[in-house]
């Protein structure tokens, strides 16, 4: 059963769509037919939200390692993860048994939704998504354990976090708006007929496992000479195939895809990971 869950916006504070909709279902109230579960809405970061930043100090998307959680505090951010870990964990020992975590993208992902495991339940998720949300994306990350990443959702017995864009950081779109409404409700949908026993048979759906992070390419400094060509930009999720152009040069050139088979790109060109100089990560099409 899934008893509880959290609903979660403001993890990144300039990511307006959970922030927005968190705020219209605290006003308006969450739909009626989901009376039978017993929501949280959380604000994750107020003064990242106030502030329109993603963080004060640091990430607090990257907080919730368990180590950490017991560490002695370092930022602003490290402190609030020990308090949301204790209001909606403990993690590892969770009273919450589903944290729906919302996030936006500045790339072009549409909605998509992030799962850390694959196994039943999971599975039962995806494709219960891909069917009442056929334009929905599932993104799988499960290279490593569930309670291994550090995710907020990590804090819920269970966690999925909804990522959709494109949206610029600091704004609200109608459409992307509508997108991660229409993706909460359907997670929440599932709750209520996963709680019911009715869910039914759905078919194998298509998803996309998590590769590895690509690189700008950069000189000797430190500095970029390639910027993210056309014709990868806001193509999230297609397939990049083995010599197809990934990144053009300021001098003109092209740097082409070297891998030995296809690949799928998403997050390209997302604006949070400039820092890091991350131009888009790759991963391989599976079916659950």
């Amino acid at each position: 059963m899934i008893n509880s869950i959290a609903v979660v916006g403001g993890t990144h504070g300039n990511e307006m769509s959970g922030i927005q909709l968190i705020q219209n279902w605290e006003s308006q109230g969450t739909p009626e037919r989901f009376s039978n579960l017993d929501i949280t809405l959380y604000k994750a970061n107020p003064a990242a939200i106030a502030a329109n930043v993603r963080f004060i100090e640091e990430d607090l998307n990257r907080q919730f390692i368990l180590s950490n959680l017991s560490a002695e505090t370092s930022s602003q951010e490290h402190e609030l993860a020990k308090a949301i870990n204790e209001q909606l964990g403990p993690k590892g020992n969770s009273s919450t048994d589903l944290v729906i975590d919302i996030h936006n993208t500045t790339s072009a992902m549409g909605a998509t939704l992030i799962i850390l495991a694959v196994d039943e339940f999971h599975t039962q998720l995806a494709r219960y998504v891909k069917h009442h949300m056929p334009e929905a994306n599932i993104l799988v990350e499960d290279e490593k354990p569930y309670l291994d990443h550090g995710y907020l959702c990590t804090t819920g017995k269970r966690g999925v976090m909804i990522e959709v864009g494109s949206q610029p950081q600091g704004v609200l779109r109608e459409d992307v708006y509508l997108l991660t409404q229409t993706m909460a409700e359907v997670l929440l949908d599932f709750c209520m007929a996963y709680n019911a026993n009715e869910l039914g048979e759905y078919s194998e759906c298509e998803a996309f496992r998590l590769g590895e992070n690509v690189s700008f390419p950069l000189n000797d400094a430190g500095e970029r000479t390639a910027m993210i060509h056309h014709g990868l930009q806001d193509a999230d999720f297609a397939p990049l195939l083995p010599g197809m152009p990934m990144f053009r040069t300021f001098d003109g050139k092209d740097i082409n895809w070297q891998g030995d088979k296809e690949t799928y790109p998403h997050f390209i060109n997302e604006a949070a990971y400039h820092k890091l100089d991350v131009a888009f990560a790759t991963a391989d099409r599976v079916m659950l």
